[in-house]
């Protein structure tokens, strides 16, 4: 027989003993040892900024009531108490600025002396905007419309993540174009919003001097001579738009076979032209 008395037996529960913890209400109140929803937006505000933010500015951003933010404000600057953490809170100005503890300075500087990457030299920002108007675009073309060697600055700017290559010309030159890093750095959305060149107004010894580059490379990939028979007096006026005739195409080609002429790229025999590609 059981020992157990006779009578009803308590209901058994899977509830648990002890006390409920607190739960944050609709205004956002966080419980114990949490912070309010209002004192996290506040600290991101300030995060933000890298200037002082006024009560009143933060109380429009926040939606709510000075008073509030007032709180929140005393709220972040007891979790940010001096030799708690890394940052204060500060009213500087008027306003309310997260910076650095004083602590840490040493540090700080170490970190800001450290070398940055050096600004583009004008042959890489030359070679970079060839690249980004003509692209794809090869190293011998690049060359050809500078003037000088190509090399250096197409190297750098690879390693620097500004071009990347994309694929071959019909010659086997590697072909350039730009990246996304460089849309990121020159603040563009597409190519497409690369200032238009038609838009620059350059001096006439600016003029001159881009139309004689443009006119050899052009020359380059004919195989003709810029300056044969050619007075440049006579020259007409230079269409910077690119849409004139004399506006010469972007398409590559190397220089003619060796059997096309003579040493050191003489013509060949009376009447011969180099080959063409």
């Amino acid at each position: 027989m059981s020992d157990a008395p006779d009578g009803p037996r308590p209901a058994e529960t899977d509830a648990p003993v002890g006390p409920r913890p607190a739960e944050p209400d609709a205004r956002g109140d966080a419980g114990p040892g949490e912070q309010s929803g209002l004192a996290s937006t506040v600290e991101a505000l300030l995060f933000l900024s890298s200037d002082p933010v006024r009560l009143d500015d933060l109380a429009v951003a926040c939606d709510t009531g000075p008073e509030e933010v007032a709180a929140a404000l005393e709220e972040l600057r007891a979790a940010y108490a001096p030799g708690r953490r890394g940052i204060l809170l500060r009213e500087v100005g008027g306003g309310w600025l997260l910076s650095s503890a004083p602590e840490t300075e040493p540090a700080a500087r170490r970190l800001l002396a450290a070398p940055r990457t050096p600004p583009l030299t004008p042959a890489q920002a030359e070679t970079l905007a060839i690249v980004a108007y003509l692209q794809p675009v090869s190293r011998p073309e690049i060359t050809r419309i500078r003037g000088v060697a190509a090399d250096s600055a197409c190297a750098t700017l690879v390693e620097r993540g500004m071009i990347e290559e994309a694929g071959r010309s019909q010659f086997g030159a590697v072909l350039y174009r730009t990246t996304g890093l460089f849309l990121k750095l020159f603040g563009l959305d597409a190519l497409a919003d690369l200032p238009d060149p038609s838009a620059w107004d350059p001096t006439p010894e600016e003029t001159a001097t881009l139309r004689d580059r443009l006119m050899l490379a052009g020359d380059a990939r004919t195989g003709t001579d810029a300056t044969s028979g050619d007075d440049p007096a006579q020259r007409p006026a230079f269409d910077l738009s690119g849409a004139g005739a004399d506006a010469p195409a972007t398409a590559e080609s190397e220089p003619p076979p060796d059997g096309g002429g003579g040493p050191d790229g003489a013509a060949g025999p009376a009447g011969a032209r180099p080959l063409e590609p």
